[in-house]
């Protein structure tokens, strides 16, 4: 059957099925300044509720640095050998100035009155504002992960490797990066660049369940 993502200049299909978390990257081999421009705008694009994109996304090339974090991210050498790390880190809290910030970006961007956004406004704070903090670090969190999603198929398009990670020690981390002192607090870690060719892994065959146990068609 015809898939209408084959159509398009990059089979998304196929680029899907290219990429792998990659356990071994090519420590000699670097992303150009258009590629990484590329997969950052590609997360500044990525969905989230309310608009809002509640966190900040950390890109880590300084050499000195990925080797601080690696001991806390159960020392895998993707952390050092990759060309960049990116750190996904959410607003552990927020308040009506993280709303009111976004509003006046509407705004200023649409060219519309700030009168004509108080209704969307008053919602927006009415259904987060009274979470308590915990909550509110937890729905921040689930919005960093849409961006991180967004990443790993582009770079997939792009044919840049990727590995998602939670496997490390949140508050060293935190601690390392002085996300703290932002309201900021690590949620995953994703560093990209290119598979080295010893990584076997990238010869395995991808597993994934089957449709019938996936979907269910109502």
């Amino acid at each position: 059957m015809n898939n209408i993502l084959e159509k398009s200049p990059v089979n998304y299909l196929e680029a899907l099925n290219w990429r792998y978390a990659t356990k071994k990257f090519d420590a000699s081999k670097s992303l150009s300044e258009a590629d990484l421009e590329s997969l950052l705008q590609a997360i500044q694009l990525s969905p989230s509720s309310y608009g809002l994109q509640p966190y900040v996304v950390l890109v880590i090339s300084d050499p000195e640095l990925k080797e601080q974090l690696r001991p806390a991210c159960w020392n895998q050498s993707q952390i050092t050998d990759a060309s960049h790390v990116l750190v996904f880190a959410n607003k552990k809290d927020f308040d009506q100035d993280l709303i009111d910030s976004y509003l006046n970006l509407v705004s200023k961007t649409r060219e519309l009155p700030m009168e004509s956004l108080t209704g969307y406004g008053e919602f927006m704070k009415s259904k987060l504002l009274g979470l308590d903090p915990e909550t509110k670090a937890i729905w921040t969190s689930h919005q960093a992960y849409l961006a991180a999603g967004n990443l790993l198929s582009a770079a997939a398009a792009l044919k840049i490797d990727t590995c998602p990670m939670e496997g490390f020690e949140n508050e060293i981390v935190d601690d390392i990066l002085k996300l703290g002192d932002r309201g900021l607090t690590s949620a995953l870690i994703v560093p990209v660049g290119y598979r080295a060719e010893e990584d076997e892994t990238q010869f395995y065959k991808k597993v994934r369940r089957t449709e019938e146990e996936l979907f269910i068609h109502l």
